[in-house]
């Protein structure tokens, strides 16, 4: 697969076709999401084309009352088939032994391990999927610029992103189109800031 190429041709595609063109070259796609803001859009588009495909929630246990109330109202109203996958320690002892530690220390990377990465890893290993759709889009960070609609992960994953050339205001006319929810407060420990990576992608 000439994954150049092929971006070359996907950009003259809409998401939906995008996805119609990835899921038939799939034999196990997932889905992955947060609950973070526009992820209503990405969840929408895929299950719209395969409305049981299997969605992946990594939960980290910190994720603010709006986001749980807004994951529940979406896994409702869109018949999510979602996986939900937590860390093996406990919030509560997590915050006595560590908390939430500065970032770029080496206590903020084992916090990422625990609640984000082990989780993800194990999801993974578990789904085994060959394609994984993510909601990654062009201007977020430094590393989402450098890759494109489809990107191989070193696990030789197909890694499709429907909406990567797509702006804020792109994701909020669809959401209006479609009459679905957003979160805005949602908070993710892992990356402090919005320009960092959690290590899952990169």
């Amino acid at each position: 697969m000439n994954i150049q190429e092929i971006n070359k041709k996907l950009r003259n595609k809409s998401p939906e076709e995008i996805v119609q063109w990835a899921v038939q070259q799939a034999k196990t796609p997932v889905i992955t999401t947060n609950f973070r803001p526009y992820e209503s859009a990405i969840l929408h588009l895929v299950t719209k084309v395969q409305p049981k495909m299997e969605v992946i929630w990594c939960d980290t246990g910190y994720n603010t009352p709006e986001t749980y109330y807004h994951a529940k109202e979406l896994i409702e109203h869109l018949e999510l088939n979602v996986h939900i996958y937590v860390p093996k320690q406990s919030v509560g002892y997590r915050n006595v032994v560590l908390g939430i530690p500065e970032v770029d220390t080496p206590e903020h990377q084992l916090f990422s391990e625990q609640v984000k990465l082990e989780p993800f890893r194990r999801a993974m290993k578990k789904h085994a999927p060959d394609v994984w759709f993510t909601n990654l889009r062009k201007g977020q960070t430094a590393f989402r610029n450098e890759i494109d609609i489809l990107s191989m992960g070193s696990d030789g994953v197909l890694k499709v992103s429907p909406f990567y050339y797509y702006t804020d205001e792109d994701l909020e006319e669809y959401l209006k189109q479609y009459g679905l929810p957003n979160e805005k407060k949602y908070y993710d420990p892992t990356k402090a800031l919005e320009s960092r990576e959690c290590g899952i992608h990169n």
